[in-house]
């Protein structure tokens, strides 16, 4: 019983020292030595996937409109002539600047193909802005639209489609809020296609309005398709020692939100709503996200897949039918698609469950209430940095009397500790009359050996849950603390901050009663030490968060010594 604390402490060292050697192997450029990742799918390992011809999603069969977690289903359908004849035809990029955001469109398909945000710096270089969407030799990350055939069949413009832009401004103008880019592509099956993009003023949510105009003779029934495509590999600012999700993700009103990992998606182990009247697609990665919005009541088929023509790019979207549209008559669909930083406030206002993108994980229920209380100190002290320490002071004293009986009960175990080393010594090779003398010495003095711990167990979700917070908020990137910390995302640049952390965690391994056996005090020592080292790694505010638990966490055990009549005393290791 007198070793049961140390020992659940020995158990997530252990499991720590794990993690910590597989992700330095990772790290280093070697394969992960516990828990590998799977190796990308190779492009002979799979042919295009069923219902997909150069990435194009194709039609639905005349069953009505249908859609798989990994695939859209439905009878192989053609890339329309006209669209596969100028694939190869000059197009051309069209750059549109607003006071948050540098959008690039590309005329094949009006896709767009890139999107900087220019109030977030680039993480290795600070003169430029970062970028979220693009296409490049190293990455490419895209949204594109178009139509594809209903149950009647047909050939219609789609993201391969070369369009004409209309002349226009390209810049926002001061005193103005708006600012439109206008596509429209060539007459294909009688049809025409012309999206109109609305940029506005302080908003990275991008008003697109779909005109699909019948100019044949005979009615059409195509259907839109929204879709993010992006390759599987991770930011490359992202640290190894802070893994977040990157990847698709769904939601709905049915299934709530639903991200989905790449290699789920090769293992064609996706289970997502086929049909849905509500809810939005997105990309995530760690700060940023891009999602396609579609008003409640508009009836959407979700899908998730792996693009044919490159084994590690994959797309989610939905694609909603527009029934029979009359000879000359026009069908117009409204969405909207959002690309930028998952700041929570903002997520809200743009639909429901968006805010869902900026993911917690299972602390969910625990972290959102944290961030709301961060965020409201942050309102009235002004610094990310100050407001992290005065949340971990709040919650301190929120716990004030739960730690007050746990270095209650390390203080009596500390009192009794010589008598209990005594006790052993003499009994050494007892071990069982040993153990029924400590109950026996327990009882008598009234002590818990669970005591010191199980009130620490009660806290663990709530200081994980505030380790997520500060992980998670877009808002700690690039906020500067003091002196020389001018990003409390990024990892100290001069190791002052992990110096501090294990001077304090060492403090406190100093206060805390010495083990009985002489290993364990060794190795006791040595934790704090393997901690720092991956502390070197983390983003400055959470180094900030767990200087400032510990340095308050040694207070209150000194006044609570001090209080029960044991002095504190610094039990010094002998190696």
């Amino acid at each position: 019983m007198n070793d049961i604390r140390r020992t659940i402490l020995w158990v997530i060292f252990g499991f720590s020292m794990v993690l910590l050697w597989d992700q330095w192997q990772v790290y280093n450029g070697h394969k992960a030595t516990f828990f590998p990742t799977s190796a990308p799918v190779s492009a002979k390992a799979h042919g295009s996937a069923p219902g997909e011809t150069h990435g194009v999603p194709v039609a639905h069969d005349a069953s009505g409109p249908a859609a798989s977690a990994a695939r859209v289903p439905g009878a192989a359908a053609a890339l329309p002539a006209t669209a596969a004849a100028t694939a190869a035809a000059a197009h051309t990029q069209v750059v549109v600047t607003t006071d948050v955001m540098r959008l690039t469109f590309d005329t094949e398909g009006g896709s767009v193909i890139g999107v900087d945000l220019l109030k977030y710096p680039d993480e290795n270089d600070k003169n430029r802005p970062l970028a979220l969407l693009e296409d490049n030799k190293d990455h490419e990350y895209v949204a594109q639209t178009g139509l594809i055939p209903g149950a009647a069949g047909g050939t219609f413009p789609n993201h391969k489609t070369i369009m004409t832009v209309v002349p226009g401004v390209r810049t926002l103008q001061p005193g103005a809020n708006d600012l439109t880019v206008e596509f429209e592509s060539p007459d294909l099956g009688g049809v025409k296609l012309i999206k109109t993009y609305t940029l506005h003023r302080d908003s990275y949510a991008i008003s697109v309005k779909f005109d699909v105009v019948n100019t044949g003779t005979v009615p059409v029934s195509p259907q839109l398709y929204m879709q993010l495509v992006r390759d599987g590999s991770k930011p490359a600012s992202q640290s190894r020692f802070a893994s977040t999700f990157t990847g698709p993700a769904v939601y709905t009103d049915a299934k709530k939100y639903e991200k989905i990992e790449f290699k789920k998606i090769d293992e064609n182990k996706v289970d997502i709503p086929s049909e849905s009247n509500n809810g939005y697609v997105a990309m995530v990665q760690h700060y940023f996200a891009s999602a396609w919005l579609l008003g409640d009541g508009i009836p959407r088929n979700l899908f998730v897949r792996r693009v044919s023509e490159n084994p590690n790019l994959y797309a989610v979207g939905m694609i909603t039918p527009l029934n029979n549209i009359a000879p000359g008559a026009t069908r117009s669909v409204q969405a909207r698609l959002f690309a930028g930083p998952e700041e929570e406030k903002m997520l809200e206002s743009l639909a429901p469950g968006l805010e869902l993108v900026k993911d917690y994980g299972w602390v969910t229920i625990l972290a959102r209430p944290l961030y709301w209380l961060l965020y409201n100190i942050h309102n009235f002290l002004g610094n990310w940095g100050w407001s992290i320490v005065a949340l971990v002071l709040l919650l301190k004293a929120a716990f004030y009397w739960l730690n007050a009986k746990a270095y209650g009960s390390m203080a009596k175990m500390k009192a009794i500790n010589p008598k209990v080393l005594a006790m052993r010594e003499r009994l050494k090779d007892k071990p069982q009359e040993m153990q029924q003398e400590m109950m026996k010495i327990y009882r008598e003095e009234k002590v818990n050996p669970l005591g010191g711990c199980l009130p620490m167990v009660i806290q663990i979700p709530v200081f994980i849950a505030l380790y997520w917070v500060l992980l998670s908020s877009v808002e700690m990137r690039g906020a500067p603390w003091i002196l020389w910390i001018h990003d409390l995302s990024a990892p100290d640049p001069y190791y002052i901050l992990p110096v501090v952390m294990a001077l304090t965690s060492l403090l406190q391994t100093a206060l805390n009663p010495a083990p009985p056996d002489p290993m364990q005090a060794k190795l006791m020592w040595i934790m704090p030490l393997a901690f720092s080292v991956m502390f070197v790694f983390f983003p400055a505010g959470l180094v900030v968060y767990y200087i400032t638990n510990n340095s308050l966490s040694i207070l209150q055990q000194w006044i609570i010594n001090t209080r029960m009549g044991v002095p504190p005393k610094f039990h010094l290791p002998k190696f």
